[in-house]
């Protein structure tokens, strides 16, 4: 993985992360669960969720930092610390969970997590796409859109979520160009600069 970055308020990011020496992560339906009920714990009071998408032995999310004064709700030491700060309790959090549950010890995930600014509008739909279609590039479904532990059913679904929906939704023109859109084969090329060569 390449030198993380520092985060930064108001900016989105890639952010991926897969187990240490390519193991699994996640073994049955219930860590997938349980990993998304850490990240709200834990990410949400300082990110906004675009999208996502939880794999055998590595993840995918788009988040937006949030602005500095959509944090004052918040305790101060939120605010104030390392922004990646959230990401490392919400990992080490789920490494004790699995750990305890699977009488495992060591390291779960790989260090440092990545994260990649992603600042051109243009790419911010290509991202979401491959990130989307990742379980049918690993071959784990034939098709990515029956996967069920991403974020692309829920964005063209009504039902409540913290996900940004009408933000994503906003990026496609709609939920129809969406749809469209996520049957275009994502190339390597189009995603290089934020998904590094190694990544898997």
């Amino acid at each position: 993985m390449p030198k993380p970055v520092p985060l930064q308020y108001g900016k989105h990011y890639h952010i991926y992360n897969r187990g240490n020496n390519r193991e699994n992560i996640f073994f049955e339906k219930r860590n997938y669960r349980h990993f998304l009920e850490l990240y709200a714990k834990y990410i949400v009071p300082i990110a906004d969720i675009c999208v996502y998408c939880l794999l055998c032995n590595h993840f995918h999310f788009m988040v937006r930092i949030k602005d500095l004064k959509d944090l004052t709700g918040f305790p101060k030491p939120v605010r104030s610390r390392s922004l990646s700060q959230p990401f490392s309790n919400l990992f080490n959090a789920y490494a004790k969970a699995i750990n305890k549950a699977y009488n495992r010890t060591g390291a779960l995930f790989q260090r440092p997590f990545g994260r990649i600014e992603v600042a051109s509008d243009a790419y911010f739909i290509w991202l979401v796409i491959y990130i989307h279609q990742n379980p049918q590039k690993h071959g784990l479904v034939d098709d990515f859109r029956t996967w069920s532990h991403s974020s692309y059913q829920t964005l063209l679904s009504t039902k409540p979520t913290r996900l940004e929906r009408d933000d994503v939704l906003a990026w496609f023109d709609g939920v129809d160009n969406f749809v469209v859109l996520h049957q275009q084969e994502v190339t390597e090329r189009k995603v290089a600069l934020w998904v590094p060569e190694d990544f898997d």
